[in-house]
C-alpha cells in the first residue's frame, strides 16, 4: 500500500512541476486564463512591412486623381471698371459716390475648369467667367495661357473657353447616367486659390431639381467637399472619369457643409457640343408658363391623377397661342412621351427642334385635346 502511495505522490509532483513550467513559458495555453467571450482581433500593422503589403491594406484613389488632375485648370478673370482709373473726376468725393464699384486695380476671381479636348476647349461654369474682360487659365504644371469665351449657356450655368496654341491634356468622359447613389466620387478644383485639391465623398442623390438656381436642373448631389473656387471643376468616379461639373453648394457659412451639386456630364456634353458647333445653345419653346398639378388642382379639374404640367399662362402671339392652347389646360404628352410634372415638361419642350411640328396632348374640361404646335426658338434668358 505504501508503494502505491509513493507512486501517486510522485505522479502528482511531476504533474504540478509540468503545469508550473508551462504556465511560465506559455501562459496562453492555460484554459482558465482565456477570455470568457470569443473575439476577432486584427493583426497589428507592421510599420516595416514592404510597400506592396501596405498597399493591399489601404485603399487609395491616387490613380484616379492623378489621371484627372492634369485636366483640371485654374481660371482667373479680370473685370475692369468702365470708368478709367486715372479719370480726374474720380478724385471728387461727391462724384465718387456715383462710381462706388470702380476699382483701383482689376478685380480677379478664381474658379476652375476642365480640359475637354486636346484642341484647347475648356468647360466651366458660366458664373465663373461672367462679365470678365480678361481670362487666364493655369495648368497643374504651372503654365499660364490666355483664354477666350466660345459661348455660354445661362440656362444651365455652363460655358466653353478656348486656349489657342498648346495641346492640353483632355479628361476622359464618364457615364453619369449610370451613376448610383452611394458611388464614391472625387471633387477636383482650386478652392480659395490654393491649387489643385482633391476631396472625396459619395453621390448623395441624383436628379436634384427645383433649387431655383438654373432654368434646367438635373444635379448630382454629393458630400465631397466643394468650396469657393471649386466651381467649374471636375467630379470624377474612382476610375478618374468625368461624371459632373461642380457648380454650387448649399451653405449657411460660405464653406462646405457636405451638400454640393454638380451638373451631370451627359447634360454638359450636349451643351458643350452645341456651343462649340454654333457658339450658342438652341432650345425649343412654345411660349407657356407651366406649373405642377397638385392633388387639389387635380381634384378641381376632375383629373384622374396629379400628373402633367398645368398651363398657367400663354404668351400672346407665341407658338402655343397660335395653336390654340389656353391657360388652364394640362399638358400630359409631348410626341407620345408622358409628362410627369412641370420640370419634365420644360425638359421635353427644350429638346424639340425649332421649326419642327410637335404633337402634344392637353386635358381640357375632362377631355383630352390633341394639338399640333410649330416649335419656336427659346429666347435668350435674362439674368
Amino acid at each position: 500500500m505504501r508503494k502505491y502511495w509513493l507512486l501517486f505522490a510522485e505522479f502528482v509532483t511531476i504533474t504540478l512541476a509540468i503545469v508550473f513550467v508551462v504556465s511560465l513559458v506559455r501562459p496562453d495555453w492555460n484554459p482558465w486564463r482565456r477570455s470568457v467571450v470569443e473575439i476577432r482581433e486584427s493583426t497589428p500593422l507592421d510599420g516595416m512591412a514592404p510597400a506592396t503589403t501596405r498597399a493591399t491594406r489601404v485603399s487609395s484613389y491616387n490613380d484616379a486623381a492623378k489621371k484627372a488632375m492634369a485636366s483640371v485648370v485654374n481660371i482667373s478673370t479680370s473685370k475692369r471698371s468702365r470708368v478709367p482709373r486715372n479719370h480726374p473726376l474720380l478724385n471728387d468725393p461727391l462724384l465718387r459716390r456715383f462710381f462706388p464699384d470702380a476699382p483701383a486695380e482689376p478685380q480677379a476671381s478664381l474658379g476652375s475648369g476642365v480640359v475637354v479636348s486636346a484642341e484647347g476647349y475648356i468647360l466651366t461654369n458660366e458664373h465663373v467667367i461672367e462679365s470678365a474682360s480678361e481670362i487666364q487659365i493655369a495648368l497643374s504644371d504651372g503654365r499660364v495661357f490666355p483664354a477666350k469665351v466660345v459661348g455660354t449657356d445661362a440656362d444651365t450655368d455652363l460655358a466653353v473657353l478656348k486656349v489657342d496654341g498648346p495641346q492640353l491634356p483632355p479628361i476622359t468622359f464618364g457615364q453619369s447616367d449610370k451613376a448610383q447613389v452611394g458611388d464614391v466620387v472625387l471633387a477636383i478644383g482650386d478652392p480659395f486659390g490654393f491649387g489643385n485639391t482633391v476631396t472625396m465623398g459619395i453621390i448623395s442623390a441624383l436628379g436634384r431639381n427645383r433649387l431655383g438656381v438654373n432654368n434646367y436642373e438635373n444635379f448630382i448631389q454629393t458630400d465631397a467637399a466643394i468650396n469657393p473656387g471649386n466651381s467649374g471643376g471636375a467630379l470624377i468616379d474612382t476610375s478618374g472619369n468625368l461624371i459632373g461639373i461642380n457648380s454650387i453648394i448649399y451653405s449657411q457659412s460660405g464653406g462646405s457643409q457636405g451638400i454640393g451639386f454638380a451638373i451631370p456630364v451627359s447634360m454638359a456634353k450636349n451643351v458643350m457640343e452645341q456651343i462649340i458647333a454654333t457658339g450658342t445653345v438652341t432650345r425649343g419653346w412654345i411660349g407657356v408658363d407651366v406649373g405642377d398639378v397638385t392633388p387639389d388642382l387635380a381634384e378641381s379639374l376632375n383629373l384622374r391623377s396629379a400628373r402633367g404640367a398645368a398651363i398657367a399662362g400663354v404668351q400672346d402671339g407665341g407658338p402655343a397661342d397660335k395653336a390654340g392652347v389656353r391657360a388652364g389646360d394640362v399638358l400630359v404628352q409631348v410626341n407620345g412621351r408622358p409628362v410627369q410634372d412641370s420640370v419634365a415638361a420644360r425638359a421635353l419642350i427644350s429638346d424639340l427642334v425649332p421649326g419642327a411640328r410637335a404633337n402634344m396632348t392637353f386635358v381640357r374640361k375632362e377631355r383630352e385635346v390633341p394639338i399640333q404646335i410649330v416649335i419656336g426658338k427659346r429666347p435668350k434668358p435674362r439674368r
